[in-house]
């Protein structure tokens, strides 16, 4: 597929102004194995997954924004996996939750993304027990590791903090996206450790929504320090799993959206309680969104 090279028209954007719309804050990139049938439920029959013995890369990507065109807001991204895009891949996203109104409708209208209101409760929790860090001939790869955020000394003073996401304005009850996600983050100390300066590209495609139904694609410029976390527990706000959907049975992604909210949001949580496989915790987070582009058949 290639971009026709029409950009989608901007206006009437709220606060965001003129693209490329600038964010700073910090995030949590988890990357979790999900079931080929699962992501290929989520996405557009267009797209070839990226997939190997049954699974793609998938996961969510949780972000707290200080800076933005509408101000400091939350939001969530559940990532139902890779597709191609040759000769590279970009992430498709299976849902996205936001508390703030305009980023809420930015997102639906002029990015092309299924974007929800929802509710970020943080609470903190009790410190886990912490170890001195390991210096010196007993530690000689102390110092390359903590580099990247990875030496044993780093990684041994904790606190647990636990988020709890609920999807509001939902009209039926038994399809509320609500999950828990309890993280555990390097203290005061460890934090003189940010890991390396990383500068990136992400691009991604959006787009087959009520609000934008064409394909679209857009790309994220971004320069952050990078470290790897320990994997966020993930756990369903409620104590019983809503049904899973028989996958052999549902429409195409494609389907008309008000069709297959109930069920996406099924999926969703599905995605989040894959198996995690790699956590990464962006800080000093800094990044440009370009205008979509809408994407030739």
């Amino acid at each position: 597929m290639d971009a026709a090279g029409e950009a989608i028209s901007c206006r009437e954007s709220s606060g965001y102004g003129k693209p490329p719309w600038k964010f700073k804050g910090s995030a949590v990139y988890q990357f979790h194995l999900v079931k080929a049938e699962i992501a290929r439920a989520l996405t557009p029959k267009e797209f070839t997954l990226v997939e190997a013995f049954g699974y793609t890369l998938g996961g969510f990507f949780l972000a707290k924004y200080n800076d933005s065109p509408v101000g400091a807001f939350d939001e969530l991204v559940v990532i139902a996996g890779l597709v191609w895009n040759p000769p590279t891949s970009c992430a498709w996203a299976a849902k996205v939750l936001v508390n703030n109104l305009d980023a809420w409708s930015h997102g639906r209208k002029h990015v092309g993304l299924p974007s929800h209101v929802a509710s970020f409760s943080e609470l903190g929790c009790c410190p886990e027990q912490t170890a001195l860090p390991i210096k010196g001939k007993d530690n000689p790869r102390g110092s390359f590791l903590s580099k990247l955020g990875m030496s044993p000394g780093s990684l041994s003073r904790r606190t647990r903090t636990q988020t709890q996401v609920t999807e509001v304005g939902n009209s039926s009850a038994a399809d509320i996206f609500s999950i828990n996600m309890i993280s555990s983050a390097p203290d005061d100390y460890s934090r003189t450790r940010m890991g390396p300066l990383v500068k990136m590209s992400l691009p991604s495609f959006s787009g087959r929504t009520e609000d934008n139904p064409s394909l679209l694609k857009y790309s994220c410029q971004m320069q952050c320090r990078v470290r790897i976390l320990k994997a966020v527990d993930i756990r369903p706000s409620s104590t019983q799993l809503p049904p899973t959907p028989h996958l052999r049975n549902l429409p195409p992604a494609d389907t008309a959206y008000e069709e297959l909210e109930g069920t996406r949001s099924r999926l969703s949580l599905l995605v989040m309680l894959s198996k995690p496989v790699l956590a990464l915790e962006f800080r000093n987070m800094e990044f440009d969104v370009e205008a979509p582009l809408v994407v030739a058949p």
